[in-house]
């Protein structure tokens, strides 16, 4: 076993049992029952998500970019993790666009793994791309659980920098922005969760990143925007929420 899965199990208050699996249509992810304590992994059978995992890349990266996410959160026991390339990630696309090619990629992979609903990580611009595809490209059926990772989802300054349609997607007060913050239930029964550094400066202001709906919201004391994709605590809190455990917010009124 590997240090960083003995370090997330060390680290959970719980485990994990399997649910009445066989009630569910084939494909849609099951409701998992959280044990006590006393149970060992030894008792219990440890059981994996049903739902492929979709990553998905930031503003001038590619998935190459998210293999340490990648290949983290297997080694912490995440089964069927994918990682898709955008087409345009100089942010010349405007960030619709980019969500319907999210869209497509679902389909396909649902198709591919035989899953009704699958997992989505999105990472800087590709949050936000992730959020408009929920909100507005049809996720709220297809996406069980979507993680955002230090995303401009209220916008960020550094969009001024660039005149593209992606960029001007990403400044506060975009006319993307306001219709997306305009939906009085914006993610239905999609599971949401928030992460970022609040020493980020792509992100500015950090907390930006904070979605009002998530579940949860943490932040980690990570120096730059880039390495929250490679940290180890990052990792071993996506691999947790990915594997289904409880979770609570660590920023007061967050």
């Amino acid at each position: 076993m590997s240090a960083a899965r003995k370090r997330l199990q060390r680290s959970r208050p719980c485990v994990i049992a399997e649910s009445a699996a066989t009630a569910l249509p084939p494909g849609l992810c099951p409701t998992r029952i959280i044990g006590p304590r006393s149970l060992s992994l030894r008792d219990t059978p440890r059981i994996l998500p049903t739902c492929p995992v979709l990553l998905i890349h930031g503003i001038w990266d590619t998935s190459a970019r998210l293999s340490p996410l990648r290949r983290g959160l297997t080694e912490r026991g995440v089964a069927r993790v994918h990682a898709m390339d955008l087409t345009e990630n100089l942010g010349r696309a405007p960030i619709e666009r980019l969500g319907r090619e999210v869209g497509d990629e679902v389909l396909a992979m649902a198709a591919r793994e035989s899953a009704r609903q699958v997992d989505i990580v999105g990472f800087s611009m590709g949050a936000l791309v992730a959020r408009w595809y929920v909100q507005r490209g049809g996720g709220k059926w297809r996406v069980r659980r979507f993680i955002s990772v230090s995303g401009p989802q209220h916008g960020t300054a550094t969009a001024y920098a660039l005149p593209f349609a992606g960029t001007r997607d990403m400044r506060p007060g975009s006319a993307l922005l306001r219709d997306l913050a305009s939906d009085a239930d914006p993610f239905g029964d999609v599971d949401v969760h928030c992460l970022y550094t609040p020493y980020d400066l792509m992100i500015v202001p950090a907390r930006s990143a904070v979605l009002a709906e998530a579940r949860s919201v943490r932040a980690f004391p990570v120096a730059m925007h880039r390495l929250m994709i490679r940290d180890a605590r990052v990792m071993d809190h996506i691999a947790a929420l990915l594997l289904g455990e409880r979770v609570v917010s660590a920023i007061p009124g967050a």
